[in-house]
């Protein structure tokens, strides 16, 4: 009977770092700058490229300042052409029948304001003075045509403010032909506004009352 051989001893393999890779001995070399090359091709291509960006630069900043020259000529139109319906005959006769109203009233209670209002006094005069207005005996029209007037002009004046607000048209010039009247219109009929909100017209006004408020605080200066 033969014997086996004894199992076969294996012997670890010894520890080696030889699978890494060797550090180069040599640094990195710094890139060569191709605007002080001395070779005029490597001058050439490195002039051109940053001639290329500069002009791409100048062509997106041209194109920036055209899309906003555009823009703005837009908004002028539309102002122009709101201005082309202040002058039509409806908003016309409505501002006539608001201005005569008023300076009827103005002239029959001027002897309350006094020589020197201040600012408060001079307010709450002229809410008084829009409130009668909007009254039957606020004057010789008829209540229901003064009405019809006052809202044909709030129609306007809450387009104008959609407009500003929508930036669709130029504040500047809107400001320029309508800013006057608006404000004035606000600080007249201010407190017949806040009457009807209390009565449920919440929203009465709301557009020209922001409109007013980014020409004077509250408009009451």
């Amino acid at each position: 009977m033969t014997r086996s051989p004894p199992p076969r001893r294996i012997e670890p393999l010894p520890e080696t770092t030889e699978a890494f890779p060797e550090t180069s001995p040599q640094e990195a070399k710094p890139e060569s700058n191709p605007f002080t090359s001395r070779d005029w091709r490597m001058l050439g291509y490195a002039w051109t490229g940053f001639a290329v960006r500069v002009l791409l630069v100048i062509g997106g900043l041209f194109s920036a300042y055209q899309y906003l020259e555009n823009k703005e000529e837009k908004r002028v139109e539309r102002t122009m052409q709101l201005v082309d319906a202040w002058e039509r005959e409806e908003y016309q006769d409505a501002q006539r029948a608001v201005s005569e109203r008023l300076d009827a009233l103005n002239a029959r209670y001027a002897s309350l304001l006094g020589a020197s209002p201040t600012p408060s006094e001079r307010a709450l005069y002229l809410e008084r003075i829009g409130i009668e207005a909007m009254t039957e005996a606020g004057g010789d029209m008829p209540i229901t045509d003064f009405r019809a007037a006052f809202g044909r002009v709030l129609y306007f004046l809450n387009r104008i403010a959609f407009c500003v607000e929508g930036k669709l048209c130029s504040r500047t010039m809107t400001d320029g032909y309508f800013g006057d009247y608006a404000l004035s219109f606000w600080q007249y009929f201010r407190g017949y506004v806040m009457q009807e909100r209390a009565a449920g017209s919440a929203s009465l006004a709301a557009p020209l009352e922001a409109y007013v408020g980014a020409l004077a605080p509250d408009g009451k200066q």
